[in-house]
């Protein structure tokens, strides 16, 4: 029998060192005190997030450069962070992944000239308010502001966060008439904010007005909890998501110290409740960076039944530069991937083009030569082969 205990132990070396700490019980830092039934119900985890340097030096002893910036940017992109992502932070390594995603540092007030306040276009192709409609037959759907975690590489900064972007009733109504007056929108994804914000009741009801609509083939909920609050993924929740079939959850694991029980605890019951669940990782520059990790972050996800769906190259955001890694980094963990793994471990690799261009793949270049009658290739070993192209 299938013993998870056991195989969480097996994932230990592949992990390495950096994840081989959550692997067991998982940390709780300051919260060691609070009962489990407190500290697994996900709004009390909301209740108490930190938003404030007073609030996280509980758990890391911060630098200057962070109590800094959570100073100076509170009035750009709040802070705020779950006790349990929280409890995941390295205390005394400011470059720790998990920290580095959550804490805010100086260099997010250097805009770079080629920033973007809405780096994907998304406003231009708004026909109203809360509904993205950019591609031919699929729309997005803003329904929420909040996160559990704001993730300082945010690309909806401008949004997220902000009380003021929040999507009211009158708003979602609308959302939802225009994809009903759209026949060819087949495909909605759900976001925001995170969805998973929303009450069971609420979301229930989101879910059920997109599937009495007659066109809408695949609904997407894209978000972060599986990562940040995995305690939000109650029995419960999960048996009214699996009513609203077919159902697509896309979430954003960047890093193994991501990779606890609880979160493969969630990544499981979606799976057994017959949820597709997908992981779109972005390439963030000192945190995930290296092949290695990629490579064990997305084998420990296939194991939880998660595939690797994407790799995103960081969008133009303003305040994120310092997270962009180069393209050649992005095409070298392909490039490590590709032959020495399954292909199911292998993402695609993609930059969402600036001002609304879409998706665009990157891919490594294996062929050498196109000859007059036959094309000459490299396998991921470097060897060279020949085929006919006639």
């Amino acid at each position: 029998m299938f013993d998870p205990a056991t195989q969480q132990e097996a994932d230990a070396p592949e992990l390495g060192r950096v994840a081989r700490d959550v692997l067991g019980e998982s940390p709780r830092g300051p919260w060691s005190h609070v009962p489990d039934e407190v500290w697994n119900d996900w709004r009390w985890q909301q209740r108490h997030r930190l938003r404030t340097a007073a609030d996280l030096e509980r758990v890391v002893r911060l630098t200057d450069d962070e109590r800094a910036a959570i100073a100076a940017t509170g009035d750009q992109f709040r802070m705020a962070i779950t006790p349990y992502y929280a409890a995941l932070m390295d205390p005394d390594d400011p470059r720790c992944p998990v920290r580095m995603q959550a804490v805010p540092v100086l260099a997010e007030l250097d805009v770079a000239a080629t920033d973007l306040a809405d780096p994907l276009g998304e406003e231009a192709y708004m026909p109203v308010p809360g509904i993205t409609h950019r591609y031919p037959d699929r729309v997005l759907y803003y329904v929420t502001h909040n996160c559990p975690v704001y993730c300082r590489h945010c690309t909806r900064k401008r949004k997220v966060s902000d009380p003021t972007s929040a999507a009211n009733h009158g708003q979602l109504d609308q959302g939802l008439a225009y994809i009903a007056a759209h026949p060819e929108v087949r495909d909605v994804l759900v976001s925001g904010g995170d969805p998973l914000t929303l009450s069971d009741d609420r979301l229930d009801a989101l879910l059920g007005a997109l599937r009495e609509i007659p066109h809408v083939e695949v609904v997407r909920l894209c978000t972060r909890n599986p990562v940040t609050l995995p305690q939000r993924f109650t029995e419960a929740l999960v048996t009214r998501l699996a009513r609203h079939q077919p159902l697509f959850v896309h979430t954003h694991f960047n890093h193994p110290r991501e990779c606890t029980p609880e979160a493969a605890r969630c990544l499981r019951l979606l799976a057994d409740h017959g949820v597709n669940v997908a992981n779109q990782m972005v390439l963030l520059r000192g945190v995930n960076d290296d092949p290695a990790a990629v490579k064990a972050l997305n084998h420990w996800l296939l194991r939880q039944r998660c595939r690797p769906y994407y790799i995103f190259q960081a969008d133009l955001a303003q305040g994120i530069s310092h997270f962009r890694a180069p393209l050649q980094s992005g095409l070298a963990i392909l490039q490590a991937l590709r032959g020495h793994t399954s292909g199911m471990a292998v993402p695609h690799y993609v930059i969402d083009a600036p001002g609304g261009g879409g998706k665009i793949p990157l891919v490594p270049e294996y062929v050498e030569r196109w000859d007059e009658d036959k094309v000459v290739f490299r396998n991921y070993l470097g060897e060279l082969y020949e085929y006919p192209t006639r």
